[in-house]
């Protein structure tokens, strides 16, 4: 008998008969990426899943780990995406229909426990009840400096639908992290103007800017990019966790667990090599592309800074941009020592 979904209407996504009718009038705009991945075997005949990756791009992210499905006649996932983000007709159209759960943003303090408890159980009952695998953000929000980090809250979330103890709770969610890597970062001098202003002064997004940066990703140029699909946390792992007296303490174990596993399956691109040795001053990393690549990154840079306002301090701006493509390789050497 087919689960009784009423409850999570307002969150759940379209079904086939509803994405059929909606996508109609849309179905002339094409979408292009080309990429690679990796670890595939740990999701073959693996059962279903709650995929956790590193968050650079508001669809494209989710978007690719559907393709690779698809690819390999996995059945899709399902999408946690932000309310915020539903902004434009087309955008909720296309996300909905590629199976978003809607996640509740900018509600009362008081609803979001209850929201969050709603999520959760319906997170796990897609998974253990074998209805779907869920794909979901390390982190609220993309990660804008380069620095990917799991929110301690969303595995607090994870675990408030569970009904069994600590260890059979993160079990039966069969976590599978996931590391995305893009050659030319999404909305990289978007990221960057944001970071800068918000040295000085509280950011407040204008009205539309976030699906700006919706359709900035997904017409922007990326050049490669690369999904690594990573060991799933096992059950010594889980077992590890449950040993600390103290639930944050818990928390705070599977959020290094599934930080390292992400920075683990980081593909590093000639942009990121080129952005540190610039930072740095030296050549530690030349080995990994040639001088004809640093001056056409760094052409590509200065192109970027015209997208911006004038008066923006130019060093700081650039000290910040190459610090997105930098930074990877910092947090893989301090992973690795």
């Amino acid at each position: 008998m087919a689960s009784d979904l009423s409850e999570f209407e307002e969150i759940r996504p379209y079904n086939d008969e509803e994405a059929v009718e909606k996508l109609n009038k849309y179905a002339g705009h094409p979408i292009a990426g080309k990429f690679s991945y990796s670890g595939l075997e740990h999701i073959l005949n693996n059962g279903k899943f709650l995929a956790m990756s590193n968050h650079r791009d508001i669809v494209l992210d989710p978007a690719f780990i559907q393709l690779i499905l698809f690819k390999n006649g996995i059945p899709f996932s399902e999408i946690a995406v932000g309310s915020n983000l539903l902004q434009n007709e087309l955008i909720e159209t296309l996300i909905r229909s590629n199976r978003m759960i809607k996640v509740l943003r900018g509600i009362p303090v008081r609803e979001q426990y209850l929201t969050s408890q709603l999520l959760s159980k319906y997170i796990r009952e897609s998974i253990t009840t074998g209805r779907s695998s869920v794909w979901i953000a390390q982190r609220q929000g993309r990660s804008k400096n380069g620095i990917d980090e799991t929110e301690q809250g969303l595995i607090k979330m994870l675990d408030m639908s569970g009904t069994k103890d600590f260890q059979q709770n993160f079990e039966e969610l069969n976590i599978v992290p996931m590391s995305i890597s893009y050659e030319y970062e999404p909305c990289d001098i978007l990221k960057a103007r944001e970071l800068l202003i918000s040295k000085t002064q509280k950011y407040i997004k204008s009205p539309g800017e976030d699906t700006n940066s919706i359709l900035t990703g997904i017409q922007k140029y990326k050049g490669n990019i690369h999904i690594s699909i990573g060991t799933p946390i096992t059950a010594n792992e889980i077992s590890a966790a449950a040993l600390c007296n103290v639930a944050n303490d818990r928390y705070r174990w599977m959020r290094h667990l599934i930080d390292n596993r992400i920075i683990i399956g980081y593909h590093l691109w000639k942009t990121n090599y080129i952005a540190y040795d610039i930072l740095d001053g030296k050549d530690r990393f030349v080995k990994f592309y040639t001088e004809a690549d640093k001056v056409d990154f760094e052409a590509y840079m200065q192109k970027q800074f015209e997208l911006v306002e004038p008066e923006l301090d130019r060093d700081a701006l650039r000290e910040i941009f190459l610090g997105i493509y930098a930074n990877p390789i910092v947090s893989k050497e301090k992973l690795f020592g």
